[in-house]
């Protein structure tokens, strides 16, 4: 059972996907366009909690190199502000500006007219149906990241578990 739903998910969610996905992201105010991956790392930022760009590559599986290439872009378009930690001098700390925020708001993975166009689709009860599963796997998915967060220390903890291994 638990196999064939793991299959189904994984056949179902590409179909969805691919039926419903932005294609382009374009800032509303300028109409410059970004790519689907600088997209991707303003939706992992926010305005006031800032992320550490080692920790945002890893996150993203890519190298800090590359990460720093792209953040570089989005810093110089306006759409990422980067400072320094106040304790760590060496790392860096993104913050997403308004101009990045307006851009993220404006984009979405998914294209509000081909979900509308595809809900349509569906009768009123498939549509309960579908939206109240869809919501079961929300959760489920928000339960795990939580339960991954929690069995993951922090980067201080994993700097002074380092740090102490040396001594």
């Amino acid at each position: 059972m638990r196999r064939d739903a793991v299959r189904a998910v994984m056949e179902n969610y590409p179909r969805i996907y691919f039926a419903c996905h932005t294609r382009h992201v374009k800032d509303p105010k300028t109409r410059r366009q970004v790519s689907a991956h600088q997209a991707s790392i303003l939706d992992h930022l926010d305005e006031t909690e800032p992320t550490a760009l080692v920790e945002l590559a890893r996150h993203m599986g890519v190298t800090v190199s590359t990460m720093s290439l792209n953040v570089e872009r989005l810093v110089r378009r306006g759409y990422v502000r980067r400072t320094r930690d106040e304790e760590d001098r060496r790392r860096l700390r993104l913050l997403l500006t308004a101009s990045g925020l307006r851009l993220r708001e404006a984009s979405s993975v998914l294209e509000p007219g081909r979900v509308s166009a595809m809900l349509d689709e569906l009768d009123t009860d498939e549509l309960a149906r579908a939206l109240k599963g869809l919501a079961l796997l929300a959760q489920a998915a928000e339960r795990r990241m939580a339960r991954v967060a929690e069995d993951r220390p922090s980067w201080r903890a994993r700097r002074t578990e380092r740090a102490a291994r040396k001594k």
